[in-house]
């Protein structure tokens, strides 16, 4: 397969797949949504659950987005150093984004800086935004979809401390945040915290931090003690589904970390909403694909 042919497939099974992830939750997310509606208390609380539930059915059946809020799109990228068709990915992801919003359809989000004009395809300057990760000795190509809304992770935040500060001040901040920004999403929330060195380091390793799958934990024994600790404790804040009173404020924490300087402690706090539309999907040597990582038993 030349490089033309590869960029003509990958474009039309991304435009596929976007639809798909944008009408339908990841199964790790539906299934966490489900053990969530079972510890509310709250008849209010189920009620809303149930309405989450009957909106995610209803978007499936008449093939419309979960969310109007449809987003930016983000492609985190985990690329293997031998995979075939690396030049061809970025344009075939823009192509596939531009394609989508009309097919799926998406909302029309994006505006270029300065211009301040809806440019009408959800592509723009440096859009749809692409995170890229080289992994050696490996021929597949990683591609995690998510759409980033404007209630959600895009007003994440990060802030640098001392040292002397200590695990303190990074356990506040992240309640502030969560009481703050939570809200402005949609909880139940997926909490992604990125602890660093700088501003820019955690706020990326807070993104990684929510796009993992549900049900794993920070590799070391302290960094996944302190995503338990963190869920116990912000679930006993008393905010619910739609920021009204309940138990379950956030499905999961979620921590990355990366070594830092003597002088720095950095911390990054972005959040999913419930309508967490984060989706993988990996492309071989060959040109096929794979998505039951996400989503099982369905095709595009």
């Amino acid at each position: 397969m030349n490089k033309q042919e590869a960029r003509a497939v990958m474009t039309d099974v991304m435009e596929k797949f976007l639809g798909l992830a944008c009408k339908r939750l990841p199964d790790d997310v539906y299934a966490k949504l489900k053990e969530c509606r079972e510890k509310e208390t709250s008849e209010m609380q189920k009620v809303i659950y149930d309405t989450y539930f009957d909106n995610l059915e209803k978007a499936i059946e008449l093939n419309r987005p979960c969310c109007q809020d449809t987003g930016l799109l983000h492609f985190y990228i985990n690329c293997g150093s031998e995979f075939p068709y690396m030049g061809i990915v970025e344009e075939a992801l823009r192509e596939a984004t531009s394609k989508a919003t009309f097919s799926s359809p998406l909302r029309q989000n994006t505006v270029n800086w300065f211009e301040e004009r809806n440019t009408g395809d959800n592509t723009g300057e440096r859009m749809p935004w692409l995170h890229w990760e080289i992994i050696p000795d490996n021929s597949d190509l990683e591609i995690c979809t998510y759409f980033a809304g404007g209630g959600c992770c895009l007003p994440g935040c990060a802030k640098v401390f001392k040292p002397s500060d200590g695990y303190a001040a990074i356990v506040k901040y992240v309640f502030d945040a969560v009481s703050d920004l939570g809200i402005n999403a949609c909880p139940p929330l997926i909490v992604g915290v990125g602890l660093g060195h700088n501003m820019e380091n955690a706020a990326v390793l807070s993104k990684m931090a929510y796009l993992r799958p549900l049900g794993t934990h920070h590799h070391h024994p302290k960094g996944e003690k302190l995503e338990k600790d963190l869920l116990e404790g912000l679930n006993k804040l008393g905010i619910g589904a739609q920021g009204l009173p309940g138990n379950q404020v956030a499905m999961e924490v979620h921590v990355e970390s990366s070594a830092r300087h003597t002088a720095t402690i950095a911390v990054g706090v972005n959040v999913a909403c419930y309508a967490h539309r984060r989706g993988f999907i990996t492309f071989h040597d060959d040109m096929s694909y794979d998505f039951s990582k996400s989503y099982k038993g369905v095709e595009l």
